[in-house]
């Protein structure tokens, strides 16, 4: 079992706070550390000093890390333009010795497209899917080739498709509760499917699409790794667990009965559950990014019983 760590900088973080957290995934020996993309906070927090950009502080942390992957949960692509995104990523894994996972989902939370100006389209699923196609058809492209695109969208002509990233494939994640075009579109471009904030039972209902997508697209099913990601709040005691919880704002029964809550022991427990489903990867969501000291704890009780 793969535990990465997953964090919500719009809630309100600078770059040298996620550096911090960053170096710690990567001391304490967990396999990866990833952002959201959002602009604009959510809930009640303040959100200061201000939103940062995934991909330039993806950029940053590529220089001053060495082992651990690097991603998002997902790229919003209401952000970026297919050609221009292709172009980042592959830069980024370059710049990273080629450890760069790139997640890239439709875009949702209207509000922050509002707060900055970025056009909000009502048909976000097939630009998605234009996305995917474009961006895995660039890098995909041999050297001294070029590739065209005509679609509703976009459309691409001639392009020389560089940069090309270090890795020969870049994995691609893409996620969702959908119960149809999700799975489909999974199952044509994605390397893991990750399914956010759901239960067990949910989870397995939804990787069962995914498989069977698979199944239908002729593909393996079993070459798609299957992941969750779920919010985090383990302590060493009650009280510990109480503490963190009314930190982040949350209940300590809500959180265990949604997320991975409680004692190490509990969520080793729960993270098993999940196992036997097919899970194979968990995205650790940590919202209080000054808690180092909540990694390292996950990592001595938690991920050591999991290796």
């Amino acid at each position: 079992m793969d535990l990465r760590i997953f964090t919500e900088p719009q809630q309100g973080a600078t770059y040298d706070t996620l550096l911090a957290v960053a170096k710690a995934t990567e001391d304490l020996g967990f396999d990866a550390f990833f952002r959201s993309d959002h602009y604009l906070r959510m809930g009640s927090v303040d959100g200061l000093p201000g939103p940062t950009d995934a991909w330039i502080t993806l950029a940053g942390l590529a220089r001053e890390t060495r082992r651990i992957r690097l991603g998002t949960l997902m790229t919003a692509g209401t952000f970026r333009l297919p050609g221009v995104l292709a172009i980042q990523v592959a830069q980024v894994d370059q710049m990273s010795g080629g450890r760069v996972e790139l997640g890239l989902g439709a875009g949702w939370f209207e509000e922050e497209h509002k707060a900055y100006g970025i056009p909000f389209p009502k048909e976000k699923f097939a630009r998605l899917e234009e996305q995917l196609a474009i961006v895995t058809g660039l890098w995909g492209t041999p050297p001294g080739d070029t590739f065209s695109y005509e679609g509703t969208h976009y459309q691409l002509t001639d392009s020389p498709a560089l940069p090309k990233p270090a890795q020969s494939k870049v994995p691609v994640l893409i996620g969702g509760h959908g119960a149809k075009r999700t799975p489909r579109l999974a199952a044509r471009y994605a390397d893991e499917f990750n399914i956010p904030f759901a239960s067990v039972e949910d989870s397995e209902r939804q990787f069962g699409r995914v498989r069977a997508a698979a199944d239908e697209a002729g593909r393996k099913a079993g070459d798609l790794v299957y992941s969750n990601a779920l919010v985090a709040c383990v302590g060493k005691d009650d009280a510990e667990v109480a503490r963190r919880a009314a930190v982040i704002g949350r209940e300590v029964a809500e959180l265990k009965a949604n997320g991975l809550a409680g004692s190490p022991a509990e969520v080793v427990d729960k993270i098993g559950r999940y196992a036997e489903i097919g899970t194979s990867r968990v995205y650790l969501q940590c919202l209080d990014l000054s808690d180092l000291d909540h990694l390292e704890l996950i990592s001595a009780q938690v991920q050591s019983q999991l290796s």
